[in-house]
């Protein structure tokens, strides 16, 4: 995986990583592999950000990741800068490193982690949009549920926004799952790391009349279901393009353009907040790991309320 790469930094020919970076590499895959559970796609990020920061090291002679110091990672960094890639993507970058060092001094690899002391580039956090409760209810509307697809999606939609899930969430969401005498969902999220979210009584009505009216239509004898609770008409899970085009659609029957399955979860989030919930609340819900993560929605609703302030208020 690491023997060979393209140079990032037009070197002009590709270059061979040295052993032992390949060696401590494939040590800290295992780990996050096996021990912290994350996904394929987190690990092969893992391994594009470490493979460029790797080829930087060797192009200044250094062999090893062990052999770096603090100062190399800074100059990666501003490498990075100087050939144009954003503030959100070198924070990527660092967080990958970060994450490695770190690995490497927990397990005795190293004396000391030389990544601590990197601050990370300044991001300018930009504020999710939101859909409003009145364009939710319009989206929610637009399936026609007097076909077995209109069902189904009526009820996934409702899945989505009921319980702020990501897209890949619904996707692995397995009747087993669906806890409707206790109205929870059990869900497995990022790192397969599960969290029980509530879900209200309308999502479960429709989920309720697809799991009678629909899935038994597109349950399919020669496939394989896994009692995966949202299948297509070939009897499979729906995979998280297919959702993306449902609610695209709906949006843009219900008269509004550009909606995607996040923006649900951002809605989600910020309508929880305007209600008055509390923040630890809704990050539990969400499943971020981070509190600041979700602090992010407090934005929100401060401009939720200046604009309420603005529209209302005689002298605003």
């Amino acid at each position: 995986m690491m023997t060979r790469t393209t140079s990032l930094f037009n070197t002009g020919f590709p270059m061979v990583l040295p052993t032992p970076m390949q060696r401590e590499f494939k040590q800290f895959q295992h780990y996050i592999a096996l021990e912290r559970g994350l996904s394929e796609n987190t690990s092969s990020s893992y391994g594009t950000d470490l493979t460029r920061f790797a080829e930087f090291l060797s192009s200044k002679g250094t062999t090893s990741y062990l052999q770096a110091q603090s100062t190399d990672i800074t100059r990666f960094l501003g490498t990075l800068e100087e050939i144009g890639l954003v503030p959100t993507t070198r924070a990527r970058y660092l967080y990958s490193i970060r994450a490695m060092y770190k690995f490497f001094f927990g397990s005795g690899m190293a004396h000391d982690n030389i990544s601590e002391t990197i601050d990370l580039p300044k991001v300018r956090r930009v504020l999710p949009n939101v859909l409003t409760y009145v364009q939710i209810a319009n989206i929610l509307e637009e399936p026609n549920t007097a076909k077995h697809d209109g069902l189904r999606n009526r009820a996934m939609l409702e899945t989505l926004y009921a319980c702020g899930l990501r897209a890949s969430e619904v996707c692995g969401l397995r009747q087993r799952d669906i806890l409707a005498d206790v109205e929870v969902v059990r869900v497995f999220g990022k790192g397969s790391k599960e969290r029980v979210v509530p879900i209200g009584q309308s999502a479960l009505r429709w989920i309720g009349d697809y799991q009678r009216l629909v899935r038994p239509v597109f349950l399919k004898k020669t496939v394989d279901a896994d009692d995966i609770l949202f299948l297509n008409q070939r009897g499979s899970k729906l995979s998280r393009m297919s959702i993306w085009n449902i609610v695209n659609d709906a949006a843009r029957q219900a008269g509004i353009e550009e909606v995607h399955p996040h923006l649900f979860r951002h809605s989600f989030a910020t309508h929880l907040l305007e209600g008055g919930a509390d923040l630890r609340a809704v990050q539990e819900m969400l499943g971020h790991a981070d509190i600041a993560t979700t602090q992010i929605y407090t934005h929100i609703d401060r401009e939720y309320i200046k604009e309420v302030h603005r529209t209302f208020h005689p002298r605003a």
